[in-house]
This record gives structure tokens, sequence and C-alpha cells, in this order.
């Protein structure tokens, strides 16, 4: 049995392990939400992971009756998800602890959260933005950092980290990179509370992805990952598979420039990430010759399949193991 692991963000949520399975597009589902939090850490997943709003409702329901445990909910709070309000206010109704925020202001999520005490993390990948959603009255930041799957910020979380730590009263949970022990132990040496952990749970049993995305995310290198705004509008992190090499990973010139024009631009961004979202859940359903896979750097730390359950014993041995050995490098 493992020892826990106290933080900020474990006090906060009397959860064991300092750990978030992330959000993840078309990945996330009910068993690995709930697997990730009856194992100590805190499972979450993406309310548009399940359309039509009836099926949300529906994986609300049976992930609360499977587990007693916090979980969160990722809400996109930019234009583009009409749905957004009636996401929150189901995940309200069925006593979601915990909201991540991302691609926009969080203001209406925390002013909704926080009347039933639910938290509110906000990805951030900038000091300008985690200060803005920190006045907004954001209970922490997810600090995505250089090789984080999706949507990756540009900054190296070896300097991400401590300068948010620096600057914020709120606790900072790192997103990128982060897929064995060692790993993790850096982010909390760097100040972090917690640690957002993605790419890795895609290969696990509960996934519910095609097996070749699973084997795609163990059989690659850091190298094999690539940034693309083909799929979303905004810069993502994929595989370089054929089809990314193919399809190369910058908009059209007139889709840029649509994307751009203040008149236009309303129009434009929903109808880009429309088409991502249907260009990956493909990819991540079945297997197809357009294949858009999304994964960040840490793939070159995955290098099998396992549990939800497995995946966080062993962050966590590993953890504890790369404490010990560092005490005794340093004598």
């Amino acid at each position: 049995m493992n020892k826990p692991i106290s933080t900020d963000f474990t006090r906060l949520f009397n959860i064991k392990y300092p750990i978030i399975g992330a959000p993840m597009f078309l990945v996330s589902n009910a068993d690995m939400v709930v697997a990730t939090s009856e194992a100590g850490a805190l499972g979450t997943f993406p309310a548009l992971n399940f359309r039509p709003i009836e099926e949300y409702k529906k994986a609300l329901k049976e992930i609360k009756s499977r587990t007693k445990k916090p979980i969160g909910v990722n809400i996109i709070v930019n234009k583009s998800n009409v749905r957004a309000r009636e996401d929150i206010r189901y995940a309200l109704d069925a006593g979601v602890e915990v909201f991540i925020t991302s691609l926009g202001s969080p203001k209406e999520v925390i002013e909704q959260a926080h009347k039933v005490g639910a938290k509110v993390f906000c990805d951030v990948t900038n000091l300008e933005h985690a200060k803005k959603v920190q006045d907004l009255g954001a209970d922490g930041v997810i600090a995505v950092a250089s090789g984080a799957g999706g949507h990756a910020g540009p900054i190296t979380p070896l300097v991400l980290v401590p300068w948010l730590v620096k600057e914020l009263k709120i606790p900072v949970i790192l997103a990128g990179g982060i897929a064995t022990g060692q790993t993790m132990a850096a982010a909390l040496a760097l100040g972090a509370c917690g640690v957002s952990v993605g790419t890795r749970f895609i290969a696990s049993r509960e996934a519910g992805v095609d097996k070749a995305y699973k084997d795609a995310v163990v059989s690659s290198t850091p190298e094999d990952i690539v940034m693309t705004t083909r799929v979303s509008g905004t810069p993502a992190t994929v595989i370089n598979t054929d089809y990314v090499k193919k399809m190369g990973t910058e908009l059209p010139w007139i889709v840029k420039t649509l994307k751009e024009n203040p008149l236009t631009k309303k129009y434009v961004v929903p109808l880009i990430h429309l088409a991502g979202m249907k260009s990956l859940e493909s990819a991540a359903t079945k297997p197809t010759w357009k294949t858009v896979w999304s994964a960040g750097q840490s793939v070159g730390l995955v290098n099998e399949i396992l549990s939800c359950q497995e995946i966080i014993d062993k962050l966590v041995k590993e953890y504890h193991e790369t404490l010990s050995e560092l005490q005794e490098t340093i004598k």
C-alpha cells in the first residue's frame, strides 16, 4: 500500500494523491473517471465528451452512483461551446466538486460553482491569464506547459511553475510531461501542489479509444509529437502520423485570414472547432486513414497499457522511490 502524498491540493479535496486524471477530449469516459477517483486521485472528463446533452446527464448520474470520491468536469468556456451554461448547471445538480475551465473566461463557472462550494481550477499558459483568473476568484490554476498534450503552452515547466508559484496566491498544478513518479516529484519540487496527467491515461485499459491509438502512445517518442493549428485553429500537439504529415500543421491561408478578420472571426472559429472535433472523434474511435491523435511529449515515458489503478499506484510508488534515491544521492 502506497503512502499518501499530502499537499494543499489533496487537503482541499480530502484525496490521497495530488494527481488529476486530466480531462481528455474523446478519451476520458465514465470508467476512467471512477477508476481514477477510486484509486485516490481526481478523475475528470470534458462535458463535451458526451453528446447530446442527455448523454452527459446520464454520465454524471452514472459516475456519481459508482463513486463517492470527488470528481471533476472540464468546461470549454469560449463562445463556440453553446452548451456551457447547461453543462455547468447539470454538473452542479449532480454534486460535481471540481470544475476545470479551458479556452476562455471562467467568470460564470466560478460564480455558479462558488454558490454551492464547488472549486474551479483554470487552464493557463502564462502569468497574464493566471492573474486574471485569480482576480475572478479561481481556486487554483493548471499550468499547461510545453510538452503537454492538446493545447500546450510555450513555456518549459521548469520555468512556468516556479514563476506562477512566486506571483500567485492560489495553488498551481502542473500539466505537461508527467507520466512517471520521477516527473511528478520534479513538479512538486518546483512548487506545484499537484499534477495533471493526460497522455499516460490514453494507454489505459479503461480508455475507450481504438487500440491503434493506445499502441501509438506506447510506441511513439517525444520527437513524434508536433504542434498543429489544423485541428482546432488553436495550437495543439498531436502524434505526427502519415495523415498529419500530408495535411500539414498550418491552417490554409484563406481560413487563417478569415479567422483573424474581426468581421468573420466569430463565424469561422466555431466551424474550425467543429471540423477539428469531428476529425479527432473519427480517429480516436475507429481505424481511419485520417489519423489525428492528440498526445503530449510524455509518450516517450509510456511503455505499456495498464489499468488506471495500476498507473496511479506506479506513479506514487516511483514518486516515493525518487525521494528516497534523491536523499541518498545528496548525502
